[in-house]
């Protein structure tokens, strides 16, 4: 109709309308701020933190932002409306990022997709490399007179169609962070390389239109695997911190059974809020943090806690998110919601710390850093000196240049590193150690202060019966007998510690008791002292040092006997100590439990400092204040609640018997029993890095050396090729001392 004004189409193709959806993503908190998580890829080094935060923090309302490297996750908050992360979201895509809402799967499947990228681009410049080098093998064994012209020239054809796509393939990774780099007006390692990459390939093209003797088809193509290598080991440390917070959030993401008036319906974890009533039904973890009103049971708050003994519980007591219920059902009240839960706050306390420590910059990239500029000027230099002072043609001056910037190539600086840890990490293998971040055993070879965890790190974890006071064999019978009716941690210890039959019982259980029966009229009890009536304090005949784990039974009315446990050390926990303290770090026991289970550990293995009763936010509080008088942190835990004191620590190590989100938090995990993995660990990191030392030293003394001869156009770019490839195996021959010393 003439004069009617036509609806306003949104441009479904801007940038602007596409971030505006990531506006229903933002989540409202009670102060009235935003808040919004996002996952970020396109991140190449530690500078993007700093890029993406700044970019984050000049739109307008922003408050604060927060990127953790490692996990590619942004938090933001903000005040105004929800239409700011549009802005937000826009900002950064145009800063060159790819920005999506956080999603665990997708950053999981990316992963997975970008390491099989890496494992092919690795594998087709090994695959080139081969094959190249057996042909260049027929032109380094003769000459041209008896090969002739046209076999050369055939040569040098079947290895340019080897290696230019091989090159235009599998250098994608370089090229693609050294064009990032010069982007923002950085330069990395791998600005040389792809430079160096580039030129040798197209001169080697140039050479072989001319038919000029020699080509470098080979230089490039072993630089690239070599190199290739090195990025594959990175990518792999780099997803480590990732696994850790996923099963985190994974233990959020389940479901709860609530109450809903006379209904009862099931919901989301992350949708409980204050108020709601929760059933956790016997074996289940408790939802959220909240208080118990209804029900008594025995709960597990050793993954919480490192408590090793459960705890009775009844109406009003407190419990945590994350902790096991053992013997009955129970009736919980939400206190907090699943954001501010305690399994929330562990998150937030590992991603503080990963965020800290991705910071961590390699010795090889801080040398990198200056070297690479060096190199592009020396290049450069020689190009100009040569064609506008010397006089000499295009040709020679570039090929001058090509031969300083390949003579000069940082491969023996990239396998430095590397190609100790490969050794490393396969001598530590065969040891029982398994080394799951790539500069763990640079950071391990630092440390001068080590924390143990007590329960399931310094000890096995799980109690053990180590004696009886004033039982008979009918007495050790009847109570085992009732003990296999049990879930009970003590019951379970003193059923394992019987090698008899089982005597046939009709057993009933108390949640927070003990157990109970009858046998030919007369009751017998299983449990704990009150319940056998015994009043709390009394010893049984214990010594004051015992670690305090006690059952008691009572036939009748006869005086009732004590059964008491303990949880174990490891079999070489006083060796592993004592071997520990003789290289001069200093030991102490970090642990949850109680103050006396603690003291009765610490005395036993030898250690002289401790504390008990400490919460997450303790242990991590305890590093820091460490970290903080300039100590270098090792931090050996099992549980959940070391998962963020783990990731806080300088470095980490777990045994494999550790759940597996401390293990994945863990930068190095150790099997069997004993804790001799330390050890060994420690003396191979302090190996490496006499290694590592001394490779950087035989690369940089190499290149003092080869610089001026490159520089003098006195080597030619095959012999350039040839002395960087004498440089690399020097440095890897070096590399290979470490075998054996392991």
């Amino acid at each position: 109709m003439a004069g009617q004004a036509l609806p306003v189409v949104p441009d479904i193709d801007d940038p602007l309308t596409v971030a505006a959806r990531y506006a229903a993503f933002a989540r409202r908190r009670d102060d009235g701020a935003y808040e919004l998580e996002l996952m970020v890829r396109g991140l190449h080094c530690a500078a993007c933190i700093q890029k993406v935060e700044s970019c984050a923090r000049e739109q307008a309302g922003v408050q604060d932002a927060r990127l953790n490297f490692s996990t590619g996750r942004l938090r933001l908050t903000w005040d105004g409306v929800p239409d700011t992360a549009a802005h937000i979201v826009h900002a950064l895509t145009q800063s060159g990022y790819e920005v999506s809402a956080y999603d665990p799967v997708k950053l999981s499947e990316d992963g997975e997709r970008e390491r099989r990228f890496l494992l092919l681009c690795t594998g087709v410049a090994g695959f080139a490399a081969g094959n190249i080098m057996l042909l260049s093998f027929a032109l380094w064994s003769t000459t041209i007179e008896t090969m002739g012209l046209a076999t050369r020239d055939f040569i040098h054809w079947i290895s340019a169609l080897i290696a230019v796509p091989a090159v235009a393939f599998s250098g994608r990774p370089f090229f693609r962070s050294a064009w990032s780099a010069l982007r923002q007006g950085q330069t990395n390692m791998e600005v040389p390389i792809s430079i160096a990459l580039i030129l040798a390939t197209a001169m080697s093209l140039f050479q072989l239109y001319t038919h000029a003797e020699d080509t470098y088809f080979d230089s490039a193509v072993m630089l690239m695997f070599f190199l290739l290598v090195g990025r594959y080991m990175d990518f792999q440390a780099r997803t480590r911190a990732r696994g850790a917070a996923g099963d985190l959030l994974a233990m959020m993401g389940g479901v709860a059974t609530v109450a809903d008036g006379d209904d009862v319906r099931v919901v989301p974890v992350s949708a409980l809020r204050e108020g709601m009533t929760a059933y956790v039904a016997m074996g289940e973890r408790i939802p959220a943090d909240g208080v118990v009103t209804g029900g008594r049971s025995d709960v597990d708050f050793s993954l919480v806690t490192g408590e090793s003994l459960p705890q009775a519980v009844m109406e009003g007591a407190k419990v945590t998110s994350g902790a096991l219920n053992i013997s009955a059902p129970l009736t919980v009240r939400i206190d907090r919601k699943a954001d501010d839960s305690f399994l929330a706050d562990v998150v937030r306390l590992m991603e503080k710390a990963e965020q800290g420590q991705s910071r961590y910059v390699r010795l090889a990239d801080r040398v990198a850093r200056l070297y690479a500029p060096v190199v592009h000027i020396l290049a450069l230099a020689g190009f100009l000196f040569w064609f506008f002072v010397m006089g000499a043609g295009w040709q020679d001056a570039l090929l001058i240049a090509v031969t300083v910037l390949i003579i000069t190539c940082p491969c023996a600086l990239g396998l430095a590193v590397p190609v100790v840890q490969v050794l490393a990490v396969g001598q530590l293998m065969r040891r029982g150690v398994m080394v799951k971040a790539g500069d763990a055993l640079e950071r391990l070879a630092t440390v001068d202060m080590v924390f143990l965890d007590k329960t399931g790190t310094l000890t096995h974890g799980r109690p053990v019966l180590e004696g009886m006071v004033g039982a008979t064999d009918r007495d050790f019978a009847l109570a085992a007998s009732m003990a296999v009716h049990s879930r009970h941690p003590l019951s379970r210890a003193l059923a394992a510690a019987y090698d008899g039959a089982v005597v046939p019982l009709v057993v009933r259980e108390y949640p927070g008791q003990g157990l109970e029966a009858d046998i030919q009229g007369t009751v017998i009890r299983l449990g704990r002292a009150a319940w056998c009536g015994v009043a709390d304090d009394a010893s049984g005949g214990l010594n004051d040092g015992h670690d305090g784990l006690r059952v008691y039974f009572r036939y009748g009315d006869i005086p009732p006997a004590v059964f008491t446990f303990g949880d174990a050390l490891r079999p070489d926990a006083v060796a592993a100590v004592a071997a520990l303290k003789a290289r001069g770090l200093r030991v102490a026991l970090l642990s949850g439990d109680r103050e006396s289970a603690v003291a009765y550990a610490a005395s036993q293995a030898g250690i002289d400092e401790y504390r008990a009763a400490t919460t997450p936010a303790d242990k991590v509080a305890a590093v820091e204040s460490a970290c903080a008088d300039r100590h270098r942190v090792l931090m050996v835990g099992d549980g959940l609640n070391d998962a963020p004191v783990l990731a806080a620590a300088d470095v980490s190590m777990s045994p494999s018997t550790a759940i597996e989100l401390s293990q994945n938090a863990a930068d190095v995990v150790f099997t069997g029993s004993a804790l001799g993995g330390i050890v060994v660990a420690h003396d191979a990191a302090l190996l490496t890095r006499t290694l590592v030392k001394q490779n950087f030293m035989l690369s940089i003394g190499y290149n003092v050396v080869a610089i001026p001869l490159a520089f003098a156009g006195m080597v030619d770019p095959l012999v350039a090729a040839l002395a960087m490839s004498l440089s690399s195996l020097l440095v890897i021959f070096n590399s290979f001392r470490l075998q054996g010393r392991i």
